[in-house]
């Protein structure tokens, strides 16, 4: 045997040791570059030589360079990631909508409080002007405050559009990028060698397009690439074609945005539901679910207290002896078609009962058996449509539609019967006589009366108060056991009506009991039988007349927000103003509290998930170090064989020469 095999042996030595310590020195450079995995060079033995003394090997082989890399990690990774960035983003616009909610003297609830407590003063002097002016202020301040929480809605909803437009850019540029990546991949796919710096590159591609929408990857075996799909199976990126997302407008609302993406079939929404994970789908669901709750519940407010604060205005008599005109105004509900209607039908809403208006959104679509003045009316999002006639609607929610023109099968519309009101929260009445705290009914006890009864307040509560039926007489009757008395209420034509008071009850307003003539009288003291008390109708305004301004006050104890229709018929209790605003409140706080814990652990998560794929993939310096130093002995060795056969090939073409 000569020298060449040992030639041969010392330069495959030395080039692969070379290899391993430039592939070393890769790892070095890139120790902290941000999605590297960590390479090495793969070293085999070819099948050695066979001689009459046997097989003597013929070195070592280059066969390629791999990357540490582990699919199933980094898609975890990846995934909690995505996860972590709709935590924290949802967890950072809650924070924003929560002030919206302020507590104390900025609240909503203590804003109403301030003007119902200023008719405090106008009760005890009902022709004062400048008790009326204050209530009028006071009524000013209320209609700021909801006019400046639903412009900030306005302005979280213009604001989370903008975030929308921004990251289906970021999304759109990382596709194109990940399509580009696999171009390049394809082209290298005919070698028996994979493209290390470009799998790296597409992996950290597809973890920063996981910030914005969750991902899910299909390895292509054949030629390397990898297809990314979104939303339950809608393909982004195909090989080296990549699908761009839009920002569209809601088909209903278009200051509401909705996600579509664009393909050969033209651009298509895309389902909420079937996103996950990234901000993207975060910002989606705080607009259609947080932001349009918030919406609600203060729209709710508002109309509740528009509506009834001008129900017992109209129910009074003002200082020019009329009676009482809107205290405030707010905006009709909205009815908005689907852009995608094909019938000419157009339908309008109005408030019939504030009390029963709820915090909700509807969509509207034709009866399917064709009644008319009937509708298919779901909760949006996700309600189950239920058929409903106009009437049912109204005495379940205290709306009332009216349609013109004629709806198609397939045609759609969005009811938000209050979205709009706290925006649209307005003071109606600029003149202080205009406000209405008289009562239309006045009452006097008789003097021949033995008992100690005596007026405490007098006012209308309702539309069911008829005047033509005044004036009236109330005698009582008979003592009963539980110290409670009997009474007649006789009306003007003639007719009776009977019922039983008790101390802190109230007369003419006892409808469990029979008894609904549209006004409430209270007492103080107590009567005793043949006692009378003759009630009439308010002709002319007088400076003592404030039973309206009373019944004003009883509004911070009523329950008149939120009620509804029970399965029995009958209505719920439903909140005070306060009650409401502080289970707004509490409702918006837990939501934000629950963000909160869930930011906490899906970012802890997504960093232990991190560390997990880093510790495989990623570079240890220490181990490069002495993997270094093995390679640099290693090519130091294969170099003196080399030295060795170049002085025994000299010293036998020596001997040669000779």
């Amino acid at each position: 045997m000569g020298t060449s095999p040992l030639l041969s042996l010392g330069m495959r030595a030395m080039f692969a040791n070379q290899a391993a310590l430039q592939t070393i020195g890769q790892n070095i450079a890139n120790a902290n570059t941000q999605g590297y995995s960590r390479q090495e060079v793969v070293l085999t033995t070819p099948e050695g030589q066979f001689t009459g003394a046997g097989y003597f090997g013929k070195g070592v082989n280059i066969q390629t360079v791999t990357r540490s890399h582990n699919e199933f990690l980094t898609r975890e990774a990846a995934a909690a990631k995505s996860q972590a960035f709709m935590d924290t983003a949802m967890q950072s616009q809650l924070a924003q909508l929560e002030k919206l909610f302020p507590t104390g003297e900025d609240g909503l609830g203590q804003s109403t409080n301030d003007f119902l407590n200023a008719l405090v003063d106008v009760a005890s002097r009902p022709s004062d002007p400048s008790a009326r002016q204050v209530v009028l202020g006071k009524a000013q301040q209320l209609a700021a405050r909801f006019q400046s929480a639903g412009q900030q809605l306005a302005d979280l909803q213009s604001g989370v559009v903008s975030d929308m437009n921004a990251d289906v850019k970021q999304v759109n540029e990382l596709a194109k990028q990940i399509a580009a990546a696999n171009d390049q991949i394809a082209r290298s796919a005919g070698s028996s060698h994979t493209p290390n710096d470009l799998l790296d590159k597409r992996d950290q591609l597809i973890s920063q397009l996981s910030q914005y929408v969750q991902v899910s990857t299909v390895p292509n075996s054949r030629d390397g690439t990898m297809g990314v799909f979104i939303g339950g199976g809608q393909v982004l990126v195909l090989g080296g074609q990549a699908q761009q997302l839009s920002i569209t407008p809601d088909p209903y609302d278009g200051a509401r945005a909705q996600l579509s993406i664009s393909d050969s079939a033209g651009t298509r929404a895309l389902d909420e539901s079937t996103l996950t994970g990234g901000s993207l789908t975060a910002l989606l669901r705080y607009q259609n679910t947080h932001l349009q709750d918030a919406r609600n519940l203060l729209g709710q407010m508002a109309t509740a207290i528009a509506s009834r604060v001008n129900e017992q205005q109209a129910l009074g008599i003002d200082l020019k002896a009329q009676a009482g005109g809107p205290l405030f105004t707010i905006a009709d509900p909205t009815v908005l078609p689907a852009t995608t209607n094909r019938g000419d039908a157009r339908i309008s809403a109005t408030v019939t009962d504030g009390a029963l208006v709820p915090a909700l959104s509807f969509t509207i679509t034709p009866d399917p058996t064709g009644t008319p003045d009937s509708y298919q009316i779901a909760v949006r999002p996700g309600g189950q449509p239920t058929i409903m006639s106009n009437d049912q609607i109204k005495a379940a929610y205290g709306i009332s539609l009216s349609t013109t023109g004629t709806m198609q099968q397939g045609d759609s519309f969005l009811l938000e019967p209050v979205a709009n009101a706290a925006g649209s929260f307005k003071r109606a009445l600029d003149d202080p006589s205009g406000l209405a705290a008289a009562s239309p009914i006045v009452g006097t006890t008789d003097v021949n009366n033995k008992g100690t009864a005596t007026i405490d307040s007098l006012y209308a509560i309702n539309d069911k108060f008829d005047k033509s039926k005044q004036p009236a007489t109330i005698e009582f009757g008979t003592v009963n056991p539980d110290n409670s008395i009997n009474y007649t209420i006789t009306l003007s034509d003639n007719t009776s009506v009977s019922g039983t008071w008790k101390a802190g009850g109230a007369i003419g307003n006892d409808p469990a009991n029979g008894v609904d003539l549209g006004f409430e009288l209270r007492l103080n003291g107590a009567p005793r039988a043949g006692d009378k008390i003759a009630l009439q109708v308010s002709d002319r305004v007088v400076s003592t007349n404030n039973g309206n301004a009373k019944a004003f006050l009883t509004l911070q104890s009523e329950p008149f927000l939120g009620r509804q229709l029970q399965a029995d018929g009958t209505l719920s209790r439903g909140q005070t103003v306060n009650e409401a605003y502080a289970a707004a409140m509490a409702d918006i706080g837990a939501r934000v509290q629950g963000a909160d814990y869930l930011a906490q652990v899906s970012t802890s998560v997504a960093s232990d998930a991190e560390a997990t794929r880093a510790s495989q993939a990623g570079v240890n310096l220490d181990e490069e170090a002495a993997r270094l130093m093995q390679f640099q002995q290693g090519y130091q060795a294969a170099a003196k064989v080399l030295q060795t056969a170049q002085n025994l090939f000299d010293q036998l073409l020596s001997i040669v020469d000779r």
